[in-house]
């Protein structure tokens, strides 16, 4: 139980740190009270709005939402997975992306 209560703490600090930053790099306010999947398609809304961009630096932060949103969808899903290391790597990516993009 506190392994999952760690992960879900882990989970709401990341979607709190970035949740205004990744909404901003679109245009929109930031939602408030997200889910963990709402926060999972927040990424991919954004992620598929710097993809879509002919910017070579959006294109790369896109790249790493991407690769964010895998592992924050991994880290709910893949039981027995090592959701610590996940979410990590999905922190990382989702800053790269949000310093590439700004």
């Amino acid at each position: 139980m506190a392994v999952q209560t760690a992960q879900a703490d882990t989970f709401t600090a990341l979607r709190d740190c970035f949740t205004a930053d990744l909404a901003a790099l679109i245009g929109d306010e930031p939602p408030r009270d997200l889910t963990a999947n709402a926060f999972i398609d927040l990424v991919e809304r954004v992620r598929d709005v710097l993809a879509s961009s002919s910017m070579g630096a959006s294109q790369d932060a896109g790249e790493d939402l991407d690769s964010a949103a895998t592992y924050l969808t991994d880290a709910l899903t893949e039981p027995g997975a090592d959701q610590p290391a996940l979410l990590a790597r999905a922190r990382t990516h989702l800053r790269d992306a949000i310093e590439t993009a700004s």
